[in-house]
């Protein structure tokens, strides 16, 4: 889902998103509808909710992180 997408949610519901990041926002939002905060937790490698609004980006940011941490391993 797009970033101003994500805000006009969050606005919806009445959530201040000045100066937030994606991740925030979607906590924010996460909050509010009394979810668990886990988007772009390692709680993604076990996660079974098909369903999430936030599990194909939440998937993607995992990954994008793992090949980050691959790389600076491989680095040193």
């Amino acid at each position: 889902m797009k970033f101003n997408q994500i805000r006009k949610m969050a606005k919806e519901m009445g959530i201040n998103t000045y100066r937030m990041k994606k991740i925030d926002i979607i906590h924010s939002i996460q909050r509010a509808e009394n979810n668990m905060q886990c988007y772009g937790t390692d709680r993604v490698v076990r996660c079974g909710e098909e369903s999430c609004l936030w599990r194909n980006d939440c998937l993607a940011l995992f990954n994008r992180q793992n090949q980050e941490l691959q790389k600076r391993i491989r680095c040193k």
